[in-house]
């Protein structure tokens, strides 16, 4: 007799699936911002990238952990769980203070970058991708009562946003073509980035 799928095994299913379509559009993400963001001298743009390559690690921990608790319990995937949060954390830390370095160098020796179109795409495509994919997340980290989910679906949102200012500045260089336009956006991205770092740092408060 094969034996039923419950509706929880059906969710975790989905929340996999959901994990792995985010690890194939991060590396898509990271390899294209990166590329333009080095190509162009552009700090927002390395900082977007190196931020994807952390949020592809965050997914891959949670692929993971979901296998962990499936096979060994909760208990134990959550404290590798939060080790793993903290070391995203302190990564978060690390880049946001590299952005704060190279802006203030930038804005002393008053060096710009170059408009970089595959930059623009990739951050135009990914504001749909992450709000589609947070939604989802966050839908099926209520119905599983999943702290671990709802943290990376928030996840999603931030580099949702972290895309959006990354567009507003490209758009903004386009248009004006002034110097300091990257320069700018980098800080406003130091900002989003300390609140993610916060959030993976210090965890979830609540149970599952």
């Amino acid at each position: 007799m094969i034996p039923s799928v419950t509706p929880r095994a059906l969710l975790i299913r989905t929340a996999f699936r959901l994990e792995w379509f985010t690890v194939a559009w991060m590396v898509v993400e990271a390899a294209v911002a990166l590329a333009s963001g080095v190509i162009a001298r552009s700090i927002s743009l390395i900082a977007f990238g190196v931020d994807s390559l952390i949020e592809l690690v965050s997914a891959c921990v949670l692929i993971w952990r979901l296998n962990v608790e499936l096979r060994h319990g909760q208990c134990v995937a959550e404290r590798a769980e939060r080790a793993a949060s903290r070391i995203g954390g302190a990564l978060l830390f690390a880049l946001a203070a590299y952005i704060v370095i190279a802006a203030g160098w930038r804005l002393w020796t008053r060096q710009g970058a170059d408009f970089s179109w595959p930059g623009l795409l990739v951050s135009l495509a990914a504001i749909p991708i992450m709000w589609l994919l947070s939604r989802r997340k966050l839908q099926i980290a209520e119905a599983l009562g999943s702290r671990a989910l709802r943290t990376d679906a928030v996840e999603s949102i931030t580099c949702g946003w972290l895309s959006f200012v990354v567009l507003i500045g490209l758009l903004a260089q386009l248009a004006l073509g002034a110097w300091w336009v990257d320069t700018a956006t980098s800080l406003v991205i130091v900002w989003l980035l300390v609140k993610e770092g916060r959030e993976a740092w210090q965890g979830e408060e609540t149970d599952d």
